[in-house]
């Protein structure tokens, strides 16, 4: 949510955003058109990568702001066929598969056609598994300026969750999370059961079964998701997990706090400035050294994958990375 107590009109979320080139003057001008309500260019040039709500020092999260103006003013352009899309999503069958309900239970939401045979490691083994459109969390709409749709739709999906049953609930899907430990409180939507992220529970197996270990010794890229940016405290975490299975994430120009975004949804999907960024952010990556880009998004993979091969990458979403230092997949993958 946007704090208006918090914003100094610095303009230094906009001066950094990699979208737009503004001068310090244009910056200012821009947010104080947005805290008054009025119309103003970056509703229409906003990538809505979620990245201002990071830079801003302050903690005042422009992009909240921004958001809700898009919705407003109807300033953002949805490319054919995107909406529709994401509205079908809603539909996407449920399904449950129980497994020992002393255990957490695993959400894979409507991401789990997408990522075929991820849920076969031992390190699920016994967790109640589901997915479907009762379990989406509609973060995704955050990338279209309809925050009121997610906003709308935030008890129903913790409603729907705590039908479950389960004291925890780990979440694949980083969208979901965001939701559940970010986004509810702010729409005063309580959540009755604990929430682990996926490379939180991942890190804890792992260091449970180190002596089960192979360090993969592998130079690897990672695509940040946008939502991270509401968690930017769980970077520690990933990088903990990936020292942990051997795996050095190279520093490079496009993560962290300067990651870029994959270009999945919103009305940049098939732009000329998507196809640019697409192409910095995996010439960025082999530049400095990586093998692979690994994957925590599910959409974020099925965008960027496909590219990959052809920069010299690997394609790996970060279960399949865990299961390699487990043994269960092959570990030599190469580009």
């Amino acid at each position: 949510m946007f704090d208006a107590s918090k914003c100094d009109k610095c303009g230094d979320c906009l001066v950094r955003c990699q979208y737009v080139d503004y001068t310090r003057e244009m910056a200012v001008k821009e947010i104080t058109a947005l805290i008054e309500g009025k119309y103003a260019g970056i509703l229409v040039e906003c990538n809505t990568c979620m990245a201002c709500n990071e830079y801003c020092q302050k903690g005042a999260n422009p992009f909240d702001l921004i958001c809700q103006l898009q919705g407003e003013k109807r300033a953002i352009l949805v490319p054919p066929g995107t909406l529709k899309q994401l509205d079908s999503l809603s539909a996407v069958p449920n399904k449950i598969i129980e497994g020992d309900p002393n255990k957490p239970a695993l959400s894979l939401c409507i991401v789990g056609d997408l990522l075929p045979g991820i849920t076969e490691s031992q390190m699920f083994d016994g967790l109640t598994i589901f997915k479907g459109g009762d379990y989406y969390s509609k973060i995704a709409y955050l990338h279209v300026g309809m925050e009121n749709t997610v906003r709308d739709n935030a008890q129903r999906f913790v409603d729907n969750l705590a039908k479950l049953g389960r004291k925890e609930i780990v979440i694949v899907h980083e969208d979901c999370y965001i939701m559940l430990a970010s986004k509810a409180s702010e729409y005063g939507v309580e959540v009755p059961f604990k929430v682990i992220h996926i490379v939180e529970y991942m890190l804890n197996y792992l260091k449970e079964h180190e002596s089960s270990l192979t360090k993969l010794d592998r130079k690897i890229a990672y695509q940040r998701p946008c939502a991270s940016r509401y968690v930017s405290e769980k970077e520690p975490v990933l990088d903990e997990l990936f020292q942990l299975i051997g795996v050095h994430r190279v520093p490079r120009r496009y993560d962290r706090e300067d990651a870029l975004c994959c270009h999945a949804t919103g009305y940049h999907a098939e732009s000329e400035r998507s196809a640019r960024n697409r192409d910095m952010n995996l010439t960025d990556a082999r530049a400095h050294g990586a093998e692979a880009m690994v994957f925590l998004c599910p959409l974020c993979n099925m965008s960027l994958a496909p590219y990959c091969k052809g920069y010299g990458l690997a394609p790996i979403f970060i279960i399949d990375l865990c299961r390699m230092a487990l043994g269960e997949v092959p570990s030599s993958t190469r580009p």
